[in-house]
Parts: structure tokens; sequence; C-alpha cells
């Protein structure tokens, strides 16, 4: 569906930086169907992801500096707020770090890349000509967004207070999930990692919707993709696949039941 206002703490965005953009966003054009719209930046080239034009998320490459050869690959997530500044004071006063920013994107909104106290990192978005992504819950956007993270009551409490968010426990065959309320909207969930994750940093995972899991996943091998979680079902949810592109990505596909 399209979207034309995003209430505070709702995702908005998603943000892929990668070591090899200039390759990397042709897998995603090819899996997505997504329309690419190069924009000159003073780093070198920030490429918009889109259907029928109505802009979706965008990725960017990696500086080739001694520090950022060494990060990997990874999908961000953007929240929007209200009022960037006072949001990063109370980030603060929760144990939170401002990473990045806060920055002015010219007349487009203020952005700041944040770490919760566990070191995850995502970034806040106070809109100003744009909003973020112009579609959402509907094939080849983004539907949902899922902490991984090893200190769940730690993180529950941090995000509650920052982005004022609900949580609401769901009970499964094997854990409970905490899904996250914006008002009485679901807008993503929780897990917490086990040792059987291994060496794994915490982290924030974009869903994004499709029509066909495992058609998904099987285009997604063919063109140069690696399966991670083959696909599976989530009684009474639907059946997702997590999935790394090429150079790393990682991120979650999914069908919804109630599509």
């Amino acid at each position: 569906m399209k979207i034309s206002h995003y209430q505070h703490g709702s995702p908005c965005w998603i943000e892929l930086a990668s070591q090899e953009a200039a390759s990397g966003k042709h897998f995603y054009a090819a899996l997505f169907n997504w329309q690419l719209k190069d924009m000159p930046i003073p780093e070198g080239v920030y490429t918009l992801f889109a259907i029928d034009n109505d802009d979706l998320g965008a990725m960017y490459q990696l500086p080739k500096t001694s520090t950022e050869l060494t990060t990997p690959t990874y999908w961000g997530i953007y929240f929007a707020v209200d009022d960037l500044n006072t949001t990063l004071e109370i980030l603060k006063a929760h144990g939170g770090k401002v990473v990045v920013g806060p920055h002015v994107v010219g007349d487009a909104g203020q952005m700041a890349q944040c770490q919760d106290p566990e070191g995850t990192t995502f970034s806040l978005w106070q809109a100003g000509q744009h909003i973020g992504s112009l579609r959402k819950d509907e094939p080849n956007s983004l539907c949902w967004v899922e902490l991984m993270c090893r200190k769940p009551d730690i993180c529950k409490a941090f995000y509650c207070n920052v982005l004022g968010w609900l949580p609401q426990i769901t009970l499964m065959d094997d854990f409970d999930y905490c899904e996250w309320l914006v008002g009485d909207t679901a807008i993503g969930g929780m897990m917490e990692m086990t040792p059987e994750w291994g060496n794994m940093p915490s982290h924030w995972m974009p869903y994004i919707m499709v029509e066909n899991c495992d058609a998904t996943v099987a285009k997604a091998a063919e063109i140069g993709g690696k399966v991670c979680v083959a696909p599976t079902d989530i009684p009474k949810v639907g059946r997702f696949s997590v999935l790394k592109d090429p150079q790393g990505g990682v991120f979650s596909v999914i069908k919804l039941l109630s599509q």
C-alpha cells in the first residue's frame, strides 16, 4: 500500500551499506524487480530502489578506508521520529549511543545513526520533504523488521523508552516472541539469540514481502545469493527464508498468510 505519513517509532526506510555497490544493486533489481535510480553524492553514488517510481529504500558503497574495509555489507533500518534532537537526548539517557549525526539531509529531513545498549546499529529519521519509503506491506516491499539480540530485557526497555513501542508477547511452539506495537499496529519483533547463533553480532533484520517464498529463494540462488535458512513455515503467519546477497548482506523474505 502507498504511504503518506509515518507514526513516531515506525520503520520508514531500509538502506544497504555494501562492499560492492556497483554490482550488488543488480542482484536486488533482478530479485524484486526494483527500479534503480542513481543519485550522485559527494562520496559517490546513492542508489534508490523503487516500484513504479515510488522510493522503497536505497544502497550505497561503503568507503574504502581501513575501518570500513572490515565492515561487512549490511542492511540498516530507519525509524521515524517526530523530533530527532529530543529523541537523541532520550536515547542517550537510556544507554544508547549516537554514532553519526545528527545531520540535515537537504530539504529531505534529518538523520542520525545510533546504537542501542547492546551495540546494535539503527538510524532515526525526522522527515522533511521525504517521509521515507512510499510503499509497504505489499509484494517486494518492507513488511516487518526484527531485532536479534542477546539481552532482550535491556533492549525491550530501551526501545520502549526511546521510540514509545509497546511490547506484546506471542506464545510460539518453542519460545515466546516479542512483537513491537506502534499504537495498535505491530511493526516488528524481537528474538533472543541463543548460543547456537555463535559469534554473530546482534542486528536488525528487514523482511521483504513476496508472493511466493520458494520461487523467490530459487531465484536468489540462481543469481548468486546464498540461502541461510531454507523456506520454513511459521504457524499462523506465513512462509519465510533468510537469504544473503552476493556481497554478504543478509535479509529475509516472507509470504504472509494474510496476503
